[in-house]
């Protein structure tokens, strides 16, 4: 924690003071995403010991500007940080905008091409998810939501809500299911990591054209539920 605070600061300046110079938007992404991969990946290993092991990576969608909608299992904070590390397009997370109130953090998505809405106009929030969506896909950057809101807790299993679904449906975009064991080595809302080996697995796209919503949901959650107890078995004993 004393590491990523004392990180988090220079990082920020530079993403602060590149925008009031005219730094663009996708360079401030590559300092974010720097970071992100720093205290993941990298001082994840070296301090915390925990090892991270990716597959799947060729189901990823080719092409510059080919869309794509992740959805991703959520366990703790180490996905919302490993994401943008690996992921060789640009990445849009769907928010609440309290987060960008954090000091330092907040302030620098808050440059960046995220969508933050106010998840009490549930409606109006949509809306702009769709509206901002449409505008970020058709850019290269791909859009990752959180299908269960928020973390589980390991062995367990949320309530997928369909916004992915319902955006992906409405901009044609594939959906990419990944699973992640995150909770092995970094529970929710546990401030002592334990050292492990954190599992990524990355699923071919499911097409959006011509689906339902919720149907096209029911599958993504069957797929990730599916391959979190083929990846973490214990867990779900």
């Amino acid at each position: 924690m004393a590491w990523m605070v004392i990180t988090v600061i220079p990082y920020t300046l530079a993403i602060v003071f590149g925008a009031l110079l005219g730094m663009g938007r996708a360079r401030r992404y590559r300092i974010a995403a720097g970071w992100l991969g720093l205290c993941s990946v990298q001082s994840g290993r070296a301090i915390l010991g925990i090892e991270t092991r990716v597959t799947g990576m060729e189901n990823l969608p080719v092409g510059e500007k080919t869309p794509a909608v992740l959805l991703v299992k959520h366990q703790s904070t180490f996905e919302t940080f490993l994401m943008p590390a690996i992921m060789p397009h640009p990445l849009a997370y769907v928010f609440k905008k309290e987060l960008l109130y954090v000091p330092f953090f907040g302030w620098s998505i808050g440059l960046l091409d995220m969508i933050h809405i106010d998840r009490s106009l549930r409606t109006q929030a949509f809306k702009k998810v769709v509206a901002q969506g449409k505008e970020r896909l058709a850019q290269g950057i791909w859009i990752i939501m959180f299908p269960e809101g928020t973390r589980i807790a390991r062995g367990q299993k949320g309530v997928y809500e369909t916004s992915g679904t319902r955006l992906a449906v409405q901009t044609g975009a594939p959906v990419i299911p990944i699973a992640v064991t995150s909770a092995k080595c970094w529970p929710r809302k546990a401030f002592v990591k334990t050292p492990g080996i954190v599992d990524v697995s990355i699923g071919k796209p499911i097409p959006s054209i011509g689906r339902h919503h919720k149907e096209l949901m029911q599958e993504v959650e069957d797929w990730i539920e599916a391959e979190m107890r083929r990846l973490d078995p214990e867990a779900y004993r």
